[in-house]
């Protein structure tokens, strides 16, 4: 599922590379001046059309969503939903967030012109052009939909049409380039999963799957700025105002350690108001205790810059884990005969 994200696993260093595609962009007039009779060096091979188009849908954040969809349809199931309901239900919210992460690329398609991190996009290397990517993202969109109110429910085909609205209207169209804090609302795209999950499984929606809501909600913001610390030159030059490059590494930190905070408290809040039981309570807590611990670390640095460098992706690593332990707890612990 979309995400302000999610949306928010990193590509490769921007320079990684750099003096190999120096050498290759060197041509004939390189060859002369070291007295080689070779010919120039040819340009990387391009994708197949196949890999372009599954390109578009940003595959690695699919695979972080799906992380939060299947512990909580176990949690709404208490116990194993159905294995055709849990496929039906991944496929069909894989072929949404694929929907939601083309009509990303295709509205942001300037600014991935510009942006190292980004510069490899199918629409910027000219793989696919503006219409395929457009007809794509409409068509998988549709597609999505209409998978769930066949092959699941209703309500978990509306909460699709939300998800999909609100990633690509919200966040991309509204507030990416307006405010700083556009991953933050913009990131409630990111958290539909585990709604669409729940739904799918009780054809409504619950405190639990709320309060998981919740739990990525605050996480997205913890997890996204570092990596806008680190890439925050890119989004810069490409005029998006993300937090790291309109505040200063101190405020940007406190603000991290802050929504880490409320991350980890609506995790154990869960504990009362869930089926959940002392093993998903006690891989919470450590997990919320080692994460926090990391931000204030990252804190400390932004506060006394002579210590060192911030080791930003540290932490955006770091809030993978977390997300994946805990909800491989909320996965857990109701399958345990205890």
């Amino acid at each position: 599922m979309p995400t302000a994200q999610p949306a928010a696993t990193p590509d490769s260093e921007p320079v990684a590379g750099a003096g190999k595609r120096a050498e290759q962009n060197a041509g004939p007039s390189a060859a002369r001046h070291d007295g080689a009779a070779r010919a120039p060096s040819s340009a990387p091979p391009r994708r197949s059309r196949l890999r372009a188009y599954l390109a578009l849908t940003k595959p690695r954040i699919i695979e972080l969503l799906l992380v939060t969809t299947i512990p909580t349809m176990i949690l709404a199931a208490q116990g194993w939903p159905g294995t055709m309901l849990l496929l039906a239900t991944l496929v069909g919210g894989s072929f949404a967030a694929g929907s939601a992460n083309a009509f990303n690329m295709y509205l942001d398609r300037d600014i991935d012109r510009v942006m190292n991190r980004t510069k490899q996009r199918p629409l910027v290397t000219g793989e696919l052009s503006e219409r395929q990517a457009l007809v794509f993202a409409a068509t998988l969109g549709a597609v999505s939909i209409a998978w769930f109110a066949v092959l699941v429910n209703a309500a978990s085909a509306w909460l699709t049409l939300a998800a999909i609205l609100l990633y690509v209207v919200l966040y991309t169209m509204v507030l990416k380039r307006r405010t700083s804090q556009n991953i933050v609302w913009g990131g409630v795209a990111g958290c539909m999963p585990v709604l669409i999950g729940w739904s799918a499984v009780t054809g409504s929606v619950g405190l639990p799957p709320l309060l998981l809501f919740l739990v990525v909600f605050f996480w997205t913001p913890p997890h996204y700025w570092p990596l806008s610390m680190k890439f925050k030159s890119d989004y810069a030059r490409a005029g998006v105002p993300m937090l790291p490059v309109v505040a200063d590494d101190l405020r940007v930190a406190r603000q991290i350690l802050f929504y880490a905070a409320l991350m980890v408290a609506c995790s154990l809040a869960l504990l009362p108001l869930s089926d959940l039981g002392w093993v998903y309570g006690a891989i919470a807590a450590a997990a919320g205790v080692w994460f926090l611990v990391s931000c204030a670390l990252l804190y400390r640095r932004a506060r006394h810059p002579e210590r060192g460098k911030l080791a930003a992706m540290k932490v955006f690593h770091g809030s993978i884990t977390y997300l994946t332990v805990v909800f491989l707890a909320v996965a857990v612990d109701p399958l345990l005969p205890l």
